[in-house]
């Protein structure tokens, strides 16, 4: 990493920030105190809701972190397939006694008062979702003091976001849980992606400024694979996911190892955006038929998820986890942590025994 990330944490381990609930104050402040980078998750949540959790944060740990912002999104989608799928969710609704939400909801997640906020009271590091920021906004970062972060799904995103001033780039491989961070989702594309260890290669042969690996990670000798491909760092959400510190779901916890849920699949069903999640009843029954319209799908069908929630039923709500979930393990972060730092370094000395001298 560069020296200003290489400052920031005791291992090359950074804590994804999952929207929804999951990345709260608590999960990235016990990250932080183990060594980690933390972050916060403040898509979804208004600008004020993101500042608080922030202070909450900073009386938690005194260590860095970092906060996620999702970017404006384009108005891509058709209203009438919109109109369609909401009527094909009418069963949901009165099953769950729960109308659907507005699809007319806002589409900027409150982005510009959550750049202000963070410019007037700097962190130390900003990551961007579904988009790169303008050069302007990214100089603004830096004169901050604040790191910059854009994830991205291919080589090409990554070079926009090195012309644009980015200080780092995520490197999201289709392996990962929750949304793929595509700057375009285009609607006449299906759900695709490239694996984390060519996409890392081809990033590498890209750009120049460091890279952090996203995808399916699980184990220390898994995040020693990403740094030996070129990674700076490796970014874990899922594995982290099952901690007691994570304000995921209880159900949701439990859905990971279940039996019960034995794959996981890309699917539009939940936000009308390509996310990766466990495979089960909504996505088999609507998945097929959602279309590329986030955020509208994403309002749409928030009562349902939150209904599903409160009622114990998991077979409706977003279960998103990465393909490596059956390995997740139910500990504290800070003891979760020191493990995949000596799996790490097992896997390193493993390899240094092996290699010709």
């Amino acid at each position: 990493m560069s020296l200003e990330l290489t400052d920031l944490c005791r291992y090359p381990i950074v804590q994804a920030p999952m929207a929804g609930g999951a990345s709260g104050p608590q999960l990235a402040g016990a990250v932080a105190e183990g060594g980690g980078l933390g972050f916060l998750a403040a898509g979804y949540k208004t600008a004020d809701g993101m500042y608080n959790e922030i202070k909450q944060l900073r009386r938690i740990t005194g260590g860095p972190f970092g906060v996620n912002l999702f970017m404006p999104q384009p108005a891509l989608a058709d209203p009438s397939a919109v109109e369609v799928y909401r009527h094909q969710l009418a069963g949901e609704a009165a099953w769950y006694e729960t109308p659907l939400g507005d699809p007319d909801s806002s589409g900027d997640d409150g982005y510009e008062a959550k750049v202000a906020i963070l410019l007037e009271d700097p962190v130390p590091v900003v990551s961007f979702t579904f988009g790169c920021p303008a050069r302007d906004t990214l100089d603004a970062f830096a004169r901050a003091g604040t790191h910059t972060v854009v994830t991205v799904t291919s080589a090409e995103e990554a070079q926009r976001a090195q012309w644009a001033g980015a200080d780092t780039v995520c490197v999201q491989g289709v392996e990962a849980g929750g949304h793929q961070s595509t700057h375009r989702d285009d609607p006449q594309i299906g759900p695709t992606g490239t694996g984390l260890l060519s996409l890392i290669s081809q990033v590498r042969e890209t750009v120049r400024i460091p890279v952090v690996a996203a995808g399916g990670l699980m184990r220390g000798a898994q995040i020693a694979a990403v740094l030996a491909a070129g990674a700076d760092a490796a970014q874990l959400g899922t594995a982290f996911l099952a901690c007691p510190e994570s304000g995921a779901h209880p159900l949701h916890k439990q859905a990971l190892t279940n039996p019960l849920f034995v794959r996981t699949e890309l699917t539009r069903a939940f936000s009308g955006r390509p996310a990766r999640g466990l495979v089960n009843r909504f996505v088999r029954e609507h998945g097929p038929y959602a279309p590329a319209a986030y955020p509208q799908v994403h309002y749409v069908t928030s009562g349902l998820r939150r209904a599903a929630a409160e009622t114990g039923d998991a077979q409706g709500m977003a279960l998103w986890a990465g393909q490596g979930h059956r390995m997740a393990r139910e500990l504290p972060v800070g003891e979760l942590i020191e493990l995949l730092a000596a799996e790490l370094e097992a896997a390193r000395s493993a390899l240094s025994m092996r290699s010709p001298r």
